[in-house]
């Protein structure tokens, strides 16, 4: 019961927050604007949001997370190659962003020293997410490696549809299809590599190590970055 109260009183301080966020920022000023649209103090907003608006950003962006997910869902893209899939997932991620403001102002406030490692986990986070529902099942290094290169794809797309004033967005969904074919030929590279016998013994003992990571265990929450006092050395 009180979980379920603490969500809505989030998401409503979000949506009061989001009138005020193109003008003050996610920042003190806002927050303190949407518990006074509210009507709530701001002492008991901050038991539910203790780092105050950067709690409501973070919030946000899950919303858009979800928001890309449903859309996904409502798609039919088993025709599509796995490539443009990813391309899809990445185009309806920004599509649900609504104002461009409000995600520039995120962005300027996940660039601070403090919250750059919550900035990153969202975006692995988005990553994740995205390989999770096109149907990923890599539990190797494989697992790292392609949310590792999709997180860099997605930031750079984010970037440049921020600055992008073109009809419809096309100049970004060129970038977007441009740094997807970087990756292809990336991966058409290690393909090649791989058919190197040579070079495949002189890094038996790099690959060896690799083989040994292991995609983290959702039951037991050891994202990358997480620490658990039950972790065992």
């Amino acid at each position: 019961m009180t979980q379920s109260v603490e969500i809505t009183l989030s998401e409503r301080l979000l949506d009061a927050a989001l009138f005020h966020v193109p003008f003050d920022g996610w920042g003190d000023d806002a927050f303190r604007a949407a518990c006074a649209d509210l009507n709530i103090d701001e002492s008991l907003a901050r038991l539910h949001c203790p780092n105050g608006a950067l709690d409501l950003a973070i919030l946000s962006h899950k919303r858009g997370d979800q928001a890309m997910v449903d859309r996904l869902a409502a798609q039919d893209l088993r025709q599509l190659r796995f490539r443009d899939k990813i391309a899809a997932a990445v185009r309806a991620r920004l599509e649900v962003l609504e104002d461009k403001e409000i995600i520039r102002r995120a962005t300027t406030v996940f660039a601070l020293p403090q919250n750059l490692k919550r900035g990153g986990d969202l975006i692995w986070g988005t990553s994740d997410l995205i390989w999770t529902t096109l149907g990923d099942t890599s539990d190797d290094y494989n697992w790292y490696s392609k949310r590792t290169i999709l997180s860099g794809v997605y930031s750079a797309t984010l970037l440049y549809w921020l600055g992008d004033q073109s009809d419809g967005h096309a100049d970004t969904w060129d970038f977007l299809d441009r740094r997807i074919d970087n990756v292809m030929q990336f991966e058409k590279t290690k393909a090649k590599l791989r058919e190197n016998q040579g070079l495949m013994r002189l890094l038996a003992g790099p690959r060896a190590l690799l083989s040994r990571l292991q995609a983290p265990s959702p039951t037991l929450n050891d994202r990358p970055g997480t620490w658990s006092p039950t972790t065992k050395d």
